[in-house]
């Protein structure tokens, strides 16, 4: 068996901790830790009723102890939430109805492996929100920033329907390995945290 994928499990609510860390202790690749092992290889999980304040406030303190791999579990979302989680850095997130074993532990999977998944309905929710951005805040006062290369248009596209690395490297006939490093200039180049908060930017752009 190959290095497990370290987790740390997050709550103020006891109950949904212990819930969660039993789902995922009996998964073999992946292994559970305290917060004293916290860094950069960790991929935290943060349970909450919603994304209010006081949980925005751990994920950035997560942040700060150097975790940059983040899956949030929340009970409700609500449309105005949506653009704070994406650049908390958030790297996943789903709903507490919708959580099981499995389900939980490929988001962690694809965290570590520096993916990021939101559900289908969030990102069409997203997109109407940061098309409302451009549209009607952004354009009228002249705001918009540099563009993105087709390629990396391309492949931004394909994150936003939801598409894997493996998938978006099929279907435009890539690499996998091309399509992280595309993504990863395009993190770096204009300082987002991660796949989702790039999407978020490239629409509030009115860039793909």
């Amino acid at each position: 068996m190959g290095l497990r994928v370290p987790v740390h499990v997050f709550s103020t609510d006891s109950i949904s901790r212990a819930g969660l860390e039993s789902q995922l202790r009996f998964q073999p690749d992946i292994h559970v830790v305290g917060a004293e092992q916290l860094g950069g290889e960790v991929v935290a999980v943060v349970a909450a009723e919603s994304p209010d304040p006081a949980t925005l406030d751990a994920v950035a303190d997560l942040r700060r102890r150097g975790v940059d791999k983040l899956v949030l579990v929340v009970a409700a979302l609500n449309d105005a939430d949506l653009i704070a989680v994406i650049e908390a850095g958030v790297s996943a997130l789903i709903r507490r109805p919708e959580v099981s074993p499995e389900r939980l532990s490929d988001l962690v999977r694809r965290a570590a492996a520096g993916e990021a998944e939101l559900p289908a309905d969030l990102l069409t929710r997203l997109f109407r929100q940061v098309s409302h951005m451009q549209n009607d805040v952004l354009t009228p006062r002249g705001l918009r920033l540099a563009g993105l290369s087709p390629r990396e248009t391309a492949i931004l596209k394909l994150v936003a329907e939801g598409y894997d690395t493996d998938e978006i490297a099929a279907r435009l006939s890539y690499s996998p390995r091309t399509v992280k490093n595309v993504l990863h200039g395009v993190t770096t180049r204009f300082q987002l945290r991660n796949r989702s908060h790039a999407v978020a930017y490239a629409l509030k752009e009115g860039l793909i």
